[in-house]
């Protein structure tokens, strides 16, 4: 955590916003995987649910079964650097959390901040696992791209003031449930329940979200936010990576350490300028 760093995105979903189907099978899975890490990925962040607004939930035997054998298979891998890369799985689900660590995870990703199912706080305590704590305004069927609203949705205090509070107190949880602070880290939801405006706020508000210092995780990689905010009202995430680039260094430089991207090379290319401009190259 001496400088900002890239977590590569595994999406093994059908219905993903970008990169759905992609991971057809296990083996491009792994290549990905393996690419990642030698792209300068410090992290995997491997999903088995999508999250982009109005997905369709998925049943945790699912889940497992799209994501508990590409972590296996990472963790047998050939390459030493490969097998041994920090896994989180990205899930809102206990049972999936606890097949993805037996099978070779280290961390939870929990877009619902620990809400959706409780059982989770514990699992991560009792694994000693990493965990992403995220704030977001409504689960994925109920949810809208940021550029859909009618009216911005409202925040009491301020979209910043709000997250923190949130952010605040499932920490809090989480501490009380036995997670070590170590373990924690906390996400503001860029995407999730918040217009443009907001979604720029928090990016630009990182280094203000955290609760205690702990890392502030984002992800911005693609959005529709970015592309409204790079080229405008129409844009297709295939277009959207140089307006993504600027989102992570920008949110980097305002303080967030862990960045989850889609297109590794180019994100831990833009960050290592970044940590040699601020005087911290590797």
């Amino acid at each position: 955590m001496e400088r900002p760093r890239v977590v590569a995105i595994l999406n093994a979903t059908p219905d993903s916003f970008f990169d759905g189907g992609q991971l057809a099978d296990f083996d491009i899975a792994t290549a990905r995987a393996q690419a990642a890490v030698h792209a300068g990925a410090a992290m995997l962040d491997i999903g088995g649910e999508s999250t982009r607004p109005g997905a369709e939930r998925v049943e945790a035997f699912d889940q497992i079964a799209r994501v508990v054998p590409i972590i296996e298979a990472i963790r047998s891998h050939a390459d030493d650097r490969v097998a041994n890369i920090p896994i989180s799985v990205d899930t809102t689900r206990a049972s999936v959390a606890i097949a993805a660590i037996e099978a070779g995870a280290d961390a939870i990703n929990d877009v619902s901040g620990g809400t959706e199912d409780p059982q989770l706080l514990g699992v991560a305590a009792d694994a000693g696992a990493g965990l992403v704590l995220m704030h977001r305004a409504a689960p994925p069927p109920e949810d809208r791209y940021a550029d859909e609203y009618a009216a911005e949705p409202q925040f009491d205090g301020g979209v910043v003031a709000a997250v923190r509070s949130y952010l605040r107190d499932r920490v809090r949880l989480a501490l009380d449930a036995g997670v070590r602070r170590e373990c924690l880290s906390i996400d503001p939801g860029l995407g999730f329940g918040k217009s443009v405006g907001q979604n720029l706020e928090l990016l630009r508000s990182a280094s203000d979200l955290s609760p205690e210092g702990l890392p502030v995780y984002i992800g911005a990689s693609r959005k529709r936010f970015v592309g409204r905010l790079s080229i405008g009202a129409s844009s297709e995430p295939s277009d959207r990576l140089a307006g993504s680039i600027a989102a992570t260094v920008l949110g980097a430089q305002a303080g967030a350490m862990l960045h989850r991207v889609h297109d590794v090379a180019a994100h831990v290319q833009a960050l290592s300028v970044l940590a040699a401009w601020n005087g911290r190259p590797d």
